[in-house]
């Protein structure tokens, strides 16, 4: 505990003395308490001196000093923000999304400095602020703004618990940050708006934004902000000659740092763990945070590297995927699939979420659309479910102008003009001769879970649909009679061609389950075709089978059996079957599994394995009767975790399901 002598005040230098006695104990109290996180004295002490301070400097108002700790409870009211011009330009970094674009930055880099080294440190949801001190003293605080002219905040700045008035050294210094409001202080705020029937924030960045921005800094002061030092515009003045002890000298001033969760790194790897590691620890940091900035930490390399006309050379921002972003609805476009369903999509501004730059989103169908109330020039959030499909999350009707249009359902195919059938909540196309649903079917049938075609990808089917090399599923096996004519499209060569022919090929031999699931029988998916294929063994079994025998297998209800005998009493789809019989293909079950030791299971895969490739395990784990999903639930048997596993892992502690790790995917195997 510190012992301070309070002096007897007398004559005024006594009180003057006295003044700066209690302003210095405070201001010291202060950053022990809010930037070091150790306090030498009490509350009750820090309040006795406080009041103490504030008496004598309502009766002596001449003797009170400009980094009074009086001056963080706010009271000075602006009438508007004045102009400021940085001295150095505050500009910011270009941001990367993924871990191709870390390498390509690295890459960059080492072409100029071979032997960089990186700062890393926590990029810090708020808003850039200036800070400048003459003498150790606070003159001035001002906004980034553009980058070159900003807004002088410095009433606001002040009542800051975290920003010091007065720095532990008396030198000249533009100090550069993140102003930022705690998790903690952004519901405390938004807990007092509600009281008072006020619009809630949004969100911490928001939140301290706009209280920044407050002419009134009584205002600001209640809002509990706080200010994270992260940069020195000219540290050689003060012979510092790396990020990283820019980091340190600003801790000696008496500046809150993120110097705990700042790291090091020599080469890239290193740049993606600390990333991995810092994306895990992000939900339970008491503050927000939206990405890792990385700095060349030499500041001879970062002079050599220096600026393009807008950005640093030598630092970038890693973005965190995003889990919710918001975009604008510029058209709502409807597709037909493979069985005739009509599908309402989204079509919006381009936005980074999760990881990648997604454009649209299915609308579902129509009740959808009128349940959320879509209209097009909507401001719409989007994420992705399951970490892969984009959906669309809500409508942000606040943000009306009244322009926007009411969603309307189309009531004949956008690509055959056939008036629609509806059937439950679904729109159809009933025409069976319809291009899109042709096109559709035949993407189906090559795609990877089914017969996997090589060489066969969308666009691909799309063109051979157009130039009638493929009008329908048999024609696939048929298209090595266009060999030549292939032979004259751009981007054909010998070796393409024969590799797509061989993945033809080999299609014939897959398994009758695949064969199933790419016919297109409506309702009958992976786990359908799989259960149909293991329990009939053959194509003609399966024809045979009655209504009433396919509903009682486990999993197969009365709408699918129903779709299942609707498919093979058309002649048109019998026809089909038997061409691809005399084609060649394979109507059996080649059971690859010893057993189904690992029937009724649920697995997750998450992060990078290394002894086995996704889809090689799945096929494992799915050939001894278990089931591979994407997304962690309570139903989950088992999350098997690889490097970097990310929030799957996570959410599989929070439920409690068993986690394994490579080492055990042998024995879970065997």
């Amino acid at each position: 505990m510190l012992n301070y002598v309070i002096i007897n005040i007398g004559d005024n230098m006594d009180i003057k003395n006295r003044i700066k006695e209690l302003t210095d104990i405070i201001n010291k109290a202060s950053m022990e308490y809010y930037v070091n996180d150790n306090p030498s004295i009490t509350d009750q002490e820090y309040d006795d001196y406080y009041r103490e301070l504030l008496n004598l400097e309502e009766k002596y108002p001449e003797y009170k000093l400009k980094d009074s700790p009086t001056n963080k409870v706010g009271g000075m009211v602006v009438d508007r923000f004045e102009k400021v011009t940085h001295k150095t330009p505050m500009l910011s970094f270009d941001d990367i999304f993924n871990e191709d674009e870390i390498r390509a930055f690295d890459e960059r880099i080492r072409k100029t400095c071979p032997n960089a080294t990186y700062t890393l440190e926590p990029k810090m949801d708020g808003l850039s602020g200036s800070l400048i001190y003459e003498k150790g003293v606070l003159i001035r605080a001002a906004t980034r703004g553009d980058g070159i002219v900003g807004e002088d905040i410095t009433h606001n700045v002040k009542t800051i618990k975290s920003v010091p008035l007065k720095l532990n050294k008396e030198i000249d210094i533009e100090v550069r940050g993140e102003i930022y409001m705690s998790k903690k202080s952004f519901e405390k705020c938004n807990e007092e708006r509600k009281r008072n029937n006020e619009p809630l924030f949004a969100n911490p960045r928001n939140a301290a934004a706009g209280s920044v921005r407050q002419l009134d800094s009584k205002i600001a002061a209640k809002r509990g902000l706080d200010y994270m030092a992260y940069f020195i515009p000219n540290p050689g003045e003060y012979g510092i000659k790396t990020q990283d002890e820019s980091i340190k000298f600003l801790k000696e001033l008496g500046f809150l740092t993120n110097h705990k969760l700042n790291g090091l790194a020599k080469n890239v790897d290193e740049i993606i763990s600390y990333v991995a590691s810092l994306s895990e620890k992000r939900k339970s940091l008491p503050y927000e945070i939206d990405g890792v900035v990385l700095k060349v930490n030499s500041l001879e390399d970062e002079e050599k590297l220096g600026f393009t006309q807008r950005v640093p050379r030598w630092g970038i921002a890693y973005k965190f995927p995003a889990e919710e972003v918001l975009t604008k609805l510029k058209e709502i476009k409807f597709t037909v699939g493979r069985t005739g369903k009509i599908t309402p999509n989204a079509i919006f501004d381009p936005v980074h979420v999760a990881g990648s730059v997604v454009s649209k989103a299915t609308l579902h169908n129509e009740d959808y659309c009128i349940d959320k109330d879509i209209r097009v020039g909507d401001i719409i959030s989007i994420r992705k479910a399951g970490d892969v499909i984009p959906e669309v999350v809500e409508v942000k009707k606040e943000r009306r102008t009244g322009n926007e249009k009411p969603f309307k359902m189309i009531d004949t195919c956008p690509m055959c003009g056939s008036v629609l059938v509806k059937e439950d909540a679904n729109y159809f196309c009933k025409n069976p001769h319809c291009p899109a649903r042709k096109i559709e079917a035949l993407i189906h049938f090559a795609s990877r879970d089914t017969m996997n075609i090589e060489g066969l990808g969308e666009r691909i089917i799309e063109d051979f649909y157009n130039m009638k090399f493929i009008k329908d599923i048999a024609d696939i096996y048929r298209l090595d009679n266009h060999k030549e004519d292939l032979m004259e499209l751009e981007g054909f060569g010998q070796k393409s061609i024969n590799n797509l022919l061989a993945s033809i090929e080999n299609s014939k031999s897959n398994s009758l389950e695949k064969v199933l699931f790419a016919l297109g029988i409506r309702h009958v998916g992976k786990k359908t075709a799989k259960i149909l294929a293991k329990r009939y063994k053959t194509i003609d079994n399966l024809i045979k089978a009655s209504e009433k025998e396919l509903t009682n297998i486990n999993d197969i209800g009365e709408i699918i059996a129903k779709s299942i005998k609707e498919y093979f009493s058309s002649e048109d789809n019998i026809k089909l079957i038997n061409e691809l019989k005399v084609l060649g293909l394979n109507f059996n079950y080649e059971s690859t599994s010893v057993n189904d030791s690992l029937d009724g299971m649920t697995f997750v895969l998450t992060g990078t394995l290394q002894k086995y490739k996704r889809e090689e395990l799945t096929k494992i784990l799915e050939d001894k009767g278990a089931k591979v999903t994407s997304s962690v639930t309570k139903k989950t048997t088992a999350v098997i975790a690889g490097d970097k596993p990310g929030s799957k892992l996570e959410k599989a502690h929070k439920l409690g399901i068993m986690v394994y790790n490579e080492d055990d995917i042998d024995r879970i195997i065997k």
